[in-house]
């Protein structure tokens, strides 16, 4: 919900989400249009249809479960390097490295580092 949208525009929908979804198999189970609905006014739809795919994804291929591997958090929907590295460092504990674009960039830059890889 955070990407591209600020905090405080993000928590009352976030209650109300959570609310409503209080974990991965209550929102795999609903209609994508009430995922769509509670998410009406942030925008950005694809990350809902994407977070709806990804919950399905949990539910069927890992019995609800988190994947706690990188590789295989990284082929759900929406969830791409930099996501992966934050739910396993965040909800795992796991010591893995959060690094988008813009800090690759910076750090790249400060070592003389080429590529963008």
């Amino acid at each position: 919900m955070l990407q591209q949208t600020q905090v405080t525009t993000v928590v009352p929908y976030y209650e109300r989400f959570v609310g409503r979804f209080p974990d991965v198999r209550s929102l795999a189970a609903a209609p994508v249009d009430e995922v769509l609905h509670l998410w009406s006014g942030l925008g950005y739809y694809a990350r809902a249809r994407n977070l709806h795919r990804a919950a399905v994804r949990i539910r069927d291929d890992y019995g609800g479960e988190f994947p706690v591997e990188f590789s295989r958090l990284a082929t759900l929907p929406g969830i791409g390097r930099s996501t992966a590295g934050a739910i396993l460092a965040l909800a795992f504990g796991a010591r893995f490295p959060i690094l988008d674009g813009n800090v690759r960039r910076v750090l790249a830059r400060y070592f003389g580092v080429a590529g963008n890889s």
